[in-house]
């Protein structure tokens, strides 16, 4: 295809051409020939290189496919969670390497429970994590989130439950400095209770047995936090058949504060209390705590007196009444003759109640015999006032 333009303005770069409507075109002026100036006119040839265009696409679609190769086809996988060992009180949980492909890691976080515990530190390197503070025997849920470039991959959820206090299956031992017999007695009390024993500090390692606070195994547990304790721990364990406190057991602790009761002791703690004895009410004879003499309660009315009880204290009434008998009629008489000497004022008493009015009945009927001085219009009854 042949074009001719009539060039306008030449500068140092570009090269101002007009076509023939008068439509402004700008060409680099290198590619123009030598000595052109305003107003020259240049012919143009335009065609399309096939070859060249066939050429590029397949370079293009080989780059596609190295890139489709490298970066496509493999992408993270998914961690893989499991436990590795559960105590009373922690979890030591452990996965495979992740798996990222081409992509970038961003961050790996545990999840406990539903809820985020923490981020991994250095998620490529490190494969296990220790989890402590746990309650006994309670389930926990965790799961692995991993965050990459090419997305986000979560774990299958782990239910683990820690372990009862009676369990010592998650206990396991590294010996330290121990004399050689003491260390084969350890060995077989660790394998009587269930426990593990593990030669190297591992993360899963509970406690350090030794005896001596030193050497690079003790080092590396005062470092990792684990509890150094002696081997009376163990023994400890089996004897009460249950996990028991270390502080008694640090090598720097007291050993008098470790001693355990016997077994005649654990057997009288479990004996049942006997029961206590629920005290009796006091039978309603009518005696007084004090001195224990009987004393006469008043007659109550006779619609809120039970039969049973008119029964009972009429016979006691009867006994009590024939005994003063006597002695009222010789204060009667000492009565009489002191009023005779004195000439004293009398004053009738008042009855208080339907028991001191019988009294008062037979007290006048002894005034009333011969020679007594006693009755007085009215038939009243008198009491001395002393003067």
């Amino acid at each position: 295809m042949l074009i001719s333009l009539t060039v306008g303005k030449v500068d140092a770069g570009v090269a101002v051409l007009l076509t023939h409507d008068k439509r402004l075109i700008e060409f680099p002026s290198i590619l123009l020939p030598p000595n052109i100036s305003s107003g020259s006119i240049v012919d143009i040839t335009v065609s399309r290189n096939f070859a060249s265009e066939q050429t590029s696409q397949n370079a293009f679609l080989k780059l596609q496919d190295s890139i489709f190769s490298s970066f496509g086809e493999s992408e993270p996988e998914p961690p893989v969670l499991r436990c590795k060992n559960a105590t009373q009180t922690s979890v030591v949980l452990e996965w495979d390497p992740i798996e990222l492909a081409t992509a970038d890691c961003i961050s790996l976080s545990l999840f406990r429970n539903g809820q985020k515990a923490g981020n991994i530190p250095r998620p490529t390197s490190m494969h296990t994590t220790k989890i402590s503070g746990l309650a006994v025997d309670t389930e926990y849920t965790f799961q692995l989130v991993l965050r990459t470039s090419a997305g986000t991959f979560s774990s299958e959820k782990l239910v683990v439950k820690t372990h009862k206090m009676t369990d010592l299956s998650g206990i396991t031992v590294t010996p330290g400095i121990l004399p050689a017999q003491l260390r084969d007695s350890l060995t077989r009390a660790i394998e009587r209770i269930g426990a593990k024993i593990s030669d190297t500090v591992r993360i899963d390692t509970t406690h350090f047995v030794t005896t001596e606070g030193r050497g690079i195994a003790w080092e590396k547990a005062v470092e990792m936090n684990i509890p150094v304790v002696r081997p009376e721990w163990v023994e400890g364990c089996e004897k009460f058949g249950k996990i028991v406190g270390v502080r008694q057991y640090y090598l720097d602790a007291d050993p008098r504060q470790r001693q355990m009761p016997g077994p005649e002791t654990q057997a009288q703690a479990a004996q049942p209390e006997p029961p206590k004895e629920t005290p009796q009410s006091p039978p309603a004879n009518g005696t007084n705590g004090t001195n224990g003499h009987q004393a006469v309660p008043p007659t109550p009315p006779a619609k809120d007196t039970p039969q049973a009880d008119d029964e009972s204290s009429s016979s006691e009434e009867e006994e009590e009444e024939e005994e003063p008998k006597t002695t009222q009629q010789d204060e009667q008489k000492v009565r009489v003759e002191d009023r005779d000497q004195h000439k004293v004022a009398l004053r009738p008493a008042e009855p208080s109640s339907k028991a001191q009015e019988k009294e008062k009945e037979k007290e006048g009927s002894a005034d009333s015999a011969p020679g007594s001085g006693s009755q007085t219009p009215g038939q009243g009854s008198f009491q001395d006032v002393a003067l």
